[in-house]
């Protein structure tokens, strides 16, 4: 592990790996899962993706969690009814109370004997919460694998593009009320 990651990891507390709480989930499509073009609606896909890394979640964090929100859905290719779907996700990075889970989409084709394609990716982030829906603590991730501290490195990115987007968004909003142009 490089020693900038150790340095950002809180070693007090007990740290988990990406592999402790990663998570496949299976299912095929049906025609009742499809759009009038004949390919799986991209909402059925996000409740897929959604549900998988919830549950990665709360393996991660030892109990519920919410999400929070999805930073980017890719679709790179249709899903057609009769594909069996895999979700893997797993934990990327961690923050107090917050988690970024990483999900990958492939899908099998029924009908072909060709081996799964990824057909999308995902990042969402998670909160734990406690019985009351407050924010709670979650274990650091570990990252063990040079793909890991690769997924932990860019995970921190997109936090901090997260952030800075939603700061400029309430500067501007609060300039234009300053001036008079919203209300």
């Amino acid at each position: 592990m490089t020693e900038s990651v150790l340095t950002e990891l809180d070693a007090d507390a007990p740290g988990k790996s990406g592999a402790a709480s990663r998570t496949t989930l299976s299912h095929i499509m049906t025609a009742s899962d499809t759009n009038l073009l004949g390919t799986v609606h991209g909402g059925v896909i996000m409740k897929l993706v959604d549900d998988a890394a919830g549950a990665v979640a709360g393996r991660h964090s030892g109990g519920p969690a919410v999400t929070a929100s999805m930073d980017e859905m890719v679709f790179l290719s249709p899903v057609r009814a009769g594909d069996l779907v895999h979700v893997q996700a797993q934990c990327n990075w961690t923050g107090r109370s917050s988690m970024e889970i990483g999900v990958r989409v492939m899908a099998e084709r029924w009908n072909e004997s060709t081996p799964a394609q990824q057909v999308g990716t995902a990042y969402l982030v998670f909160a734990a919460v406690d019985a009351d829906g407050k924010p709670r603590p979650v274990p650091p991730v570990i990252p063990e694998t040079e793909r890991d501290q690769r997924r932990y490195q860019e995970a921190q990115i997109r936090r901090t593009h997260r952030l800075a987007r939603r700061r400029a968004i309430k500067e501007l909003r609060e300039q234009r009320v300053a001036e008079g142009l919203d209300g």
